[in-house]
């Protein structure tokens, strides 16, 4: 089956969207979350809790399944779904964004980046062929561009040479994409400069992706930039295809994504945050390992039907965190990984009725928030 997005609905008040991607592995609604399963795995919990949750799609990264266990394993298994037993959707990452980051050293010319493995020390050339023709071995369902990402603050020049790069990546990536099961998009660059967005993106459109993503944005800038950026970009992008937003975010910033016209997301914020201790409620966070849940006996959220507060109290995770318990990771990450997917469903409840402007004032008065 090929890709494709319908979309059904843009609400009056605002640009929030509703849609819908048909990919090879099922339908999935947008505005969508996608939980982050970087190495084939989302931390401390398993397919079935993610099915459980209605999850319908999660983010793989190539540059971490590339290095370990290998492409050849995961082709050994005919794909990533086959390998970590997941019959949802995969959207995989060029792996770009973890060159940038991890990689021990790295060396970025116009025909790719060779770095150094973070774990052995092993010598790698990313291509923008090499990015597609692995995530094609992956067997995801949506696969991204190799792109250039850029680091915040950064020189104008300097994010108009990465503007140029990843235009010409993104073409050569293109070129060597065959797989009919499977969608490609492409990923935006300019930094802050919207005019360099929108000459990155004008470039996308004229080569035809099947959806487009827009990176380096939420990387250090005042959140008020990030938006100013999102909502002068966000009208040029064709109707008719999917926006992702890269990373971000925290409630607050997708519920304002949304309201811009965004339709993805990912960030490793619900899980990381989950093993930390720090819990996303209705009314805001919490801390389970404050003293102040040493008896408590409610649930994290009583507005929360996930299976942790259906069964255990406060006290009860607080005693797993503070007594390092493994069980701490699985229950304190379902619940905030339904916290974020009962948030995205409350999203699109609120578009399909119209009133996505009045549900986000809510949304902030709950919170105690104006």
């Amino acid at each position: 089956m090929s890709f494709r997005f319908e979309l059904i609905k843009t609400n009056s008040s605002s640009k929030a969207r509703r849609g819908r991607m048909f990919t090879a592995h099922g339908i999935v609604e947008t505005p969508v979350f996608m939980p982050v399963g970087t190495q084939g795995s989302v931390k401390s919990v398993d397919p079935t809790d993610l099915q459980t949750m209605g999850c319908e799609i999660i983010l793989g990264n190539t540059y971490h399944l590339y290095l370990r266990p290998g492409t050849d394993v995961i082709e050994q298994f005919r794909g990533l779904h086959r390998f970590i037993s997941w019959n949802g959707s995969i959207l995989t990452d060029s792996g770009g964004f973890q060159v940038f980051s991890l990689a021990k050293i790295r060396q970025i010319n116009n025909d790719g980046v060779l770095f150094q493995s973070h774990i052995d020390g092993s010598k790698h050339l990313f291509t923008p062929e090499k990015a597609v023709e692995i995530q094609e071995k992956l067997g995801s369902d949506i696969a991204m561009s190799l792109d250039e990402c850029t680091p915040y603050p950064v020189e104008r020049a300097y994010a108009e040479q990465s503007v140029k790069r990843t235009i010409e990546w993104a073409k050569r990536g293109k070129m060597r994409h065959e797989r009919r099961d499977q969608a490609l998009f492409g990923i935006v660059q300019g930094s802050v400069f919207v005019d360099l967005r929108l000459r990155c993106l004008d470039a996308l459109m004229e080569m035809g992706f099947d959806g487009y993503a827009i990176g380096s944005l939420s990387v250090g800038e005042p959140k008020e930039v990030m938006f100013e950026v999102l909502e002068q970009i966000l009208p040029h992008f064709p109707e008719n295809s999917p926006r992702y937003i890269m990373g971000v975010g925290t409630p607050e910033d997708i519920v304002e994504a949304v309201s811009l016209g965004v339709d993805m997301f990912d960030c490793v914020l619900p899980t990381r945050n989950a093993r930390n201790g720090t819990l996303f409620t209705s009314f805001g966070k919490i801390n389970i390992k404050k003293n102040e849940f040493v008896r408590d006996e409610n649930p994290i959220d009583p507005l929360c039907s996930c299976y942790t507060c259906r069964n255990f109290s406060r006290a009860y995770l607080r005693h797993l965190y503070v007594s390092r318990e493994l069980l701490s990771y699985r229950l304190n990450t379902i619940h905030n990984l339904h916290y974020y997917l009962e948030l995205f469903r409350q999203i699109r409840k609120a578009i399909e009725q119209d009133c996505y402007e009045d549900w986000k004032r809510n949304f902030y008065k709950r919170r105690g928030e104006t």
